[in-house]
């Protein structure tokens, strides 16, 4: 627990994860903007520290560490006086490269950062919110969760895991005041690109692939070649803009799409035949 005296001013509280840059960093300011008392949480110390020099009440969450996770949601009851309007799950990141090649344990580690922390967040604030009788939580999917492609299987597997694990608490939560939300981003201006580098370091023996030749010709110069923005890629402002009426509007949607692209997958999923569905996936 921090000691730091609890806020008693009535402002709606929001933990939002995944604060260091993009869609998480602007939405907390935004947020905070908007008279919401925002609790912005990295997983760096030193992130943390930057957005408290931002004038952002910051701390640290690390979705792969229980203990962490705990001590979170301590102090944010802590700041707040013990009330939690909302929580916005956003802290995620990628391990780009061909399934084949993705070695189990590193699914095993991605999926303890995208699906199972943000699953232990959520039942360690669902008490707080039964108590008060209200509160929204707000998980930021992805296209990916929607339709797969290429190169992209880890990150899509943890997408399409949090899509039918959000489906069925939104189901359990029918009655309890609790809203269960999903956002789903397609190309939107972050670090995620960059930040994925690492751990396709460390995990993809591309050189001894099958496919190293794939590699060369495509995914090698996506990661690490300066590059224009996508044709519909757009800036985090659109996220946030979507997270504002998931948050504020009486009657929020189960899902929000964000750029073209979402839109249109989301729609050719429902409506075309598998095979059909492949053929246009793989275009991408």
């Amino acid at each position: 627990m921090t000691g730091k005296k609890p806020h008693t001013d009535g402002r709606r509280a929001v933990l939002i994860t995944g604060c260091s840059s993009g869609i998480g960093y602007h939405a907390a300011h935004a947020l905070a903007a908007r008279g919401w008392q925002v609790l912005a949480t990295c997983r760096k110390l030193e992130d943390c520290t930057r957005l408290k020099a931002e004038g952002l009440d910051s701390f640290v969450l690390d979705y792969t560490d229980t203990s962490s996770i705990t001590t979170a949601v301590q102090d944010t009851l802590a700041r707040t006086g013990g009330r939690l309007d909302a929580v916005f799950n956003n802290g995620a990141y990628a391990i780009p490269g061909a399934t084949e090649d993705l070695p189990t344990d590193a699914l095993r580690t991605l999926f303890e950062t995208n699906l199972f922390g943000w699953h232990e967040l959520t039942r360690q604030v669902l008490p707080v919110m039964r108590a008060q009788g209200h509160g929204r939580i707000v998980q930021n999917s992805s296209v990916l969760g929607l339709a797969a492609l290429k190169w992209r299987g880890a990150y899509v597997a943890t997408k399409f895991a949090l899509e039918g694990l959000s489906d069925v608490l939104r189901l359990e939560m029918a009655g309890t005041g609790i809203e269960i939300i999903l956002i789903e981003p397609g190309p939107v201006t972050s670090k995620i690109r960059e930040n994925s580098i690492p751990h396709f370091e460390r995990w993809i023996d591309w050189e001894n692939s099958p496919r190293a030749q794939e590699y060369r010709d495509g995914l090698l110069a996506r990661l690490y070649d300066k590059r224009d923005p996508d044709f519909f890629e757009l800036p985090p402002e659109a996220v946030t803009h979507r997270l504002i009426h998931a948050l504020e509007s009486r009657r929020p949607r189960a899902r929000y799409y964000v750029t073209t692209p979402t839109r249109v997958l989301g729609t050719a999923r429902r409506i075309l035949p598998t095979r059909a569905l492949d053929w246009l996936l793989r275009k991408f």
